[in-house]
């Protein structure tokens, strides 16, 4: 039989294709390369001293626990005593905590807890809205927001290896009242360089005068310091001292290694208890429209974790485990840098947080990584520091000494 002939036109005919998502392209073509030498710095998942995925010690010990947790269908907001537990980590010695005016909703993960904020940022208001990001910021900031038909601008960030402070703070100030900005907690990424206190206390002065509204993207709580309460200080700071309502966005994949269970947390500190009542019922409306409601066991496994005590402890010590060799990898890499006398001031290694940073190399010296040494990061030179060990250091080193000083 010949092949069918249709004679309309296919209603995909104006589509045009997206380019896959460069992160993830990344993380595509280093499983494909076979070279034994390969590094991949570009994703953003904790590696061990081996290079090796890491299940953490208090996760093992929660997975124990809920070997026969079932398969049950659980409620449109999520696990409870997950709900319960993550709000508590954060804002335990709030008033907004005792006084009962936090609303939370299970999410997928820091990715689905910002959907779930601007689903109902937009119940609320669905007028249009401008919604302010860092420049640079995690790729998928504009993405998602502008999908969901905000206004997405920008605030200048980094500037020659630091926090841009003067132009950042001189368009916030400029920013249309009731805006929304996002927040990064800690950890900015991808530049490492987060405000200091001082900072923070201006920032949220321009946030009282414009009337702004915040949105905390808290993805690296405790990953960040290794302390979840120093890497949460901001946040108290806006919702405590300052009495701000805001939006908080948690997600435990990088703090418990627990990337593939997505299990994030969105909440909204509200001025009432009965405001919460309120946004709980939104945040559970948009939660029903998207995914019905989220999936147990990785919830299973973060509510053990911050819920046993003696677990719990474990878990502080695997925050301080995996921070402190992101911190040494950071100055293995700048003594090596300086002790090959690479071109550059490269201070802004050592001098960042977190599990990214940029390195500052150019596009053409990204590929001559890719190329001769089989290194691969994202094209903005951002890198995951948790990417490097004690086997490898010294070879990346080496080869951006190489990059730096070959290629223009």
């Amino acid at each position: 039989m010949g092949s069918v002939q249709y004679s309309t036109p296919s209603i995909f005919k104006t589509a045009q294709f997206i380019p896959p998502d460069a992160i993830f392209e990344v993380t595509k073509n280093y499983l494909a390369d076979t070279d034994s030498r390969k590094v991949n710095i570009g994703a953003g998942t904790y590696r061990d001293e081996n290079g090796k995925p890491w299940v953490l010690p208090s996760v093992r010990m929660a997975k124990e626990l809920i070997a026969n947790c079932g398969h049950e269908y659980l409620p449109i907001a999520g696990l409870k005593a997950f709900r319960d537990e993550a709000v508590k980590l954060v804002f335990k010695e709030t008033k907004a905590f005792s006084e009962d005016r936090v609303a939370s909703c299970q999410s997928l993960s820091g990715t689905g807890a910002l959907f779930l904020a601007g689903l109902t940022l937009k119940k609320i208001d669905p007028g249009p809205k401008a919604v302010f990001i860092t420049d640079p910021t995690w790729s998928n900031h504009e993405l998602l927001f502008s999908s969901l038909g905000f206004d997405v601008k920008k605030l200048p960030y980094y500037k020659s290896g630091a926090f841009d402070f003067e132009s950042y703070m001189s368009v916030l100030g400029a920013a249309t009242t009731g805006s929304i900005v996002i927040l990064h907690s800690c950890a900015h990424n991808p530049t490492g360089c987060d405000p200091s206190k001082e900072q923070w206390k201006a920032i949220a002065t321009v946030f009282q005068e414009r009337k702004l509204f915040p949105i905390f993207d808290s993805a690296y709580l405790g990953f960040n310091s290794g302390s979840v309460n120093e890497d949460g200080w901001a946040i108290r700071y806006f919702v405590e001292e300052l009495g701000f309502e805001a939006s908080i966005c948690l997600s435990f994949a990088k703090s418990m290694g627990l990337y593939g269970e997505r299990i994030g947390l969105v909440t909204y500190v509200t001025k009432s208890p009965s405001i919460a009542r309120t946004v709980q019922s939104i945040l559970e409306n948009v939660q029903r429209a998207t995914i019905s409601n989220p999936p147990v066991y990785g919830a299973q496994i973060a509510s053990t974790v911050l819920g046993t005590p003696d677990i719990s402890k474990q878990w502080a010590q695997d925050l301080i485990t995996m921070s402190s060799r992101i911190k040494a990898m950071r100055k293995k890499l700048y003594d090596e840098l300086f002790r090959l006398e690479t071109p550059g001031d490269w201070s802004h290694i050592v001098n960042k947080s977190g599990m990214f940073g940029y390195t500052g190399i150019s596009p053409a010296q990204i590929k001559h990584l890719q190329d001769k040494y089989h290194i691969y990061m994202a094209d903005t030179s951002r890198i995951s520091i948790a990417g490097l060990n004690d086997s490898n250091v010294e070879y990346v080193a080496g080869a951006i000494n190489d990059a730096v000083r070959l290629i223009n």
